[in-house]
């Protein structure tokens, strides 16, 4: 009975109590906080920009819709002129998607995909065979439309570019050159030209080179195999034996040891570097005799200007190429 009226007791206390609300747990309590600072969505691109490069490139002008002529209407009722446009005024936009988030990404992206379905039966080329073109970055891109591209949505623009880059050159529309123009950059690979080497009135062919501190210029002229840097002769100039190769390597490499003289200037850096700006400069010299050599240059790794290929070619040593390992084998 005791316990009984004890029960009904508490019962009657804890309903004559007033409604509180219950307490937030932290856990709620730290989400409102965080609904006070919503997150700021971010562009971040991969591809490192040069500071030049941002500030040169001018934001293009955005023509909302095209200008209203004000002088020719309203004339015929008698009243001022624009009168009647002003009454029936409907401004349609230039752009079908100027109420979008970025009009102008958008317009790009929909004539480059219209004009890929367009040309997409033309005969295509490998993308290694295919013309080197420096295209625009996402920073500068952004600063040109003056719109905050997503990372993704540009790689998908530029994907249709280089599909687009693709198309056998012979074939290549005239629209579809004008368009890649709007996302090249200023300066391309193939505008710097070098001068070519010619042979002089003496026989004499010259080649620069350099690696690291060191610079060398050497003259290949034809003769039995004389050797001379800085008015001495090989073994004179390099004690060891592994510069006195690295200089003469071009020509030992295409068995031309023999065929031609090296007069040889060097300067600044040590030893090695010396030596390997020689074997640059040799090699562009040999290339003004024998252009047909540049192959078997290049796999001798003469043309590089990598030491460490020409030290592995040296050796015999080739590395195996590693094949992924989603191929299946």
């Amino acid at each position: 009975m005791a316990r009984a009226e004890f029960s009904r007791s508490l019962r009657v206390a804890v309903e004559c109590l007033p409604n509180s609300p219950r307490p937030r747990p932290a856990r709620t309590m730290r989400c409102a906080h965080r609904s006070l600072y919503p997150p700021t969505s971010r562009c971040i691109s991969t591809t490192p920009s040069r500071f030049a490069e941002l500030t040169e490139t001018p934001p293009e002008k955005f023509a909302a819709a095209p200008e209203i002529n004000f002088s020719k209407e309203g004339e015929d009722d008698g009243g001022k002129p624009g009168s009647r446009l002003l009454r029936t005024l409907r401004v349609v936009p230039a752009s079908p998607s100027y109420f979008s988030a970025k009009p102008t990404f958008t317009d790009d992206f929909i004539h480059l995909s219209a004009l890929l379905r367009k040309v997409a039966t033309l005969p295509t080329i490998p993308t290694y065979e295919a013309p080197k073109v420096a295209w625009k970055t996402i920073d500068q891109y952004r600063i040109m439309t003056n719109e905050p591209v997503k990372t993704q949505r540009f790689h998908k623009m530029m994907h249709i570019l280089r599909r687009l880059n693709c198309i056998h050159p012979s074939l290549m529309p005239d629209e579809v050159v004008q368009a890649m123009k709007r996302y090249k950059k200023d300066s391309q690979p193939g505008d710097i030209v070098p001068a070519p080497g010619v042979v002089d009135e003496w026989g004499r062919a010259k080649g620069v080179g350099r690696r690291k501190t060191s610079s060398a210029v050497a003259w290949l002229v034809e003769g039995e195999g004389e050797v001379l840097i800085n008015g001495k002769s090989l073994p004179q100039y390099f004690g060891r034996l592994h510069h006195r190769e690295s200089a003469v390597w071009a020509l030992k490499a295409t068995s031309r040891l023999d065929k031609y003289n090296v007069f040889g200037l060097v300067s600044g850096g040590g030893s090695t570097g010396q030596a390997e700006a020689l074997t640059l400069a040799v090699a562009k010299a040999l290339l003004v005799h024998e252009p047909a050599l540049k192959p078997a240059l290049r796999r001798a790794g003469c043309v590089t200007r990598d030491p460490r290929k020409v030290e592995r070619k040296k050796a015999g040593h080739v590395k195996a190429r590693k094949m992924p390992t989603w191929v299946k084998r």
